[in-house]
């Protein structure tokens, strides 16, 4: 695959959902998948009354150094420092249970 340079780029296996196809299915086929879906369970007036919005927990802007081919490779990917975010929450916890 070129890109709009001409360069050659890799194409990436599809994750996720899939945004396009879905805005081309009819309102049917739509609650049809929905009612395929094992996972899925329908929610009634007696579910909202005890529902919560869960705001997350603010972020706090910080400057730390890096190793220049740990950040190029974290940046490969959109949301690097969401990733960078959850693998420093991990060895958090892994460390609170000792």
């Amino acid at each position: 695959m070129k890109n709009n340079q001409g360069k050659s780029r890799k194409s990436k296996p599809a994750t996720g959902t899939d945004w396009n196809r879905l805005r081309h299915m009819s309102a049917a086929a739509i609650r049809k998948g929905i009612e395929a879906d094992a996972e899925v369970h329908a929610t009634d007036a007696e579910f909202w009354k005890t529902a919560e919005v869960v705001m997350p927990a603010p972020k706090e802007i910080v400057t730390m150094r890096l190793d220049a081919d740990l950040l190029r490779w974290f940046r490969r990917e959109r949301g690097y420092q969401t990733r960078i975010n959850a693998i420093l929450r991990a060895y958090k916890e892994a460390h609170d249970s000792r």
